[in-house]
């Protein structure tokens, strides 16, 4: 059985953790992830990735088998290999929380563009209580949360619910889990509705300033939208619809 399922239908692709119970990630699970989202790169008509899970949990993290001193250094690598992929994918990705996600779960789930949650998920990073720190989150943590609310989550191990992950903007959207499936599609609906080559653009301007003075950040948004946005033909497709007062045909090129 694999561990990941994978399915595209119309202008979205879905992945989804299968690996029951609780979607403990084991070396196979992260290579075969991060296959899946290499592949999806270059699929122009692939406008958003989804992220979600066949189980009541959403992963409990990392399969502890697989961590043993003769591994680990492999298990980090093809872990890593997953959040390098989607940090240079240019696609909106969504992860759709359906319970708990914890340590590399939490860290998965998280790092999505965007984090839709049923009421009873729960967020947690609770490494440091079998005596290791979460790699991913010591980076990615203190951009999310604050460096002070990511030292008290890291340092604690505190698992924390949808409501307190929603205040700390660790999420978008907290609804019933019966209405999880349908605030996914109302969301991809939103974002596919747009032109995908412009979607891309947009979060490339967007994550290229982080860590940037504001001047440099702006810079970078600025050529980002001269040299590039500027010779998309959807671009011109949308100015020119809206002097014409149509709605724009995207081509997504």
């Amino acid at each position: 059985m694999s561990s990941i399922l994978f399915e595209k239908k119309h202008n979205f692709a879905r992945l989804i953790l299968n690996r029951p119970p609780v979607n403990a990630m084991n070396i196979e699970m992260m290579k075969e992830m991060g296959d899946v989202i290499e592949s999806l790169h270059n699929e122009d008509h692939i406008k958003v990735i989804i992220i979600s899970s066949s189980c009541r949990i959403f992963s409990a993290g990392i399969d502890m088998a697989d961590h043993a001193p003769q591994k680990v250094w492999q298990l980090l690598e093809e872990f890593h290999k997953i959040f390098l992929t989607m940090a240079d994918l240019a696609k909106p990705t969504i992860a759709a929380v359906n319970g708990p996600a914890l340590g590399a779960g939490c860290e998965l789930a998280t790092f999505c563009d965007l984090v839709l949650a049923s009421e009873n998920a729960k967020f947690g990073q609770p490494e440091i209580k079998v005596g290791v720190f979460p790699p991913i989150a010591t980076v990615v943590l203190p951009y999310l949360v604050g460096r002070k609310k990511a030292m008290e989550l890291i340092l604690t191990g505190e698992t924390i619910d949808a409501k307190d992950a929603l205040s700390l903007g660790l999420i978008n959207k907290i609804v019933p889990p019966e209405k999880l499936e349908g605030a996914l599609h109302e969301m991809i609906s939103k974002i596919s509705v747009n032109s995908g080559s412009v979607l891309q653009m947009t979060k490339k301007a967007m994550l290229s300033g982080e860590g940037l003075s504001f001047e440099e950040a702006l810079r970078k948004a600025r050529d980002i939208y001269l040299n590039q946005l500027m010779a998309l033909e959807d671009t011109n497709e949308g100015l020119k619809a809206v002097i014409e007062k149509r709605t724009p045909v995207w081509k997504d090129k």
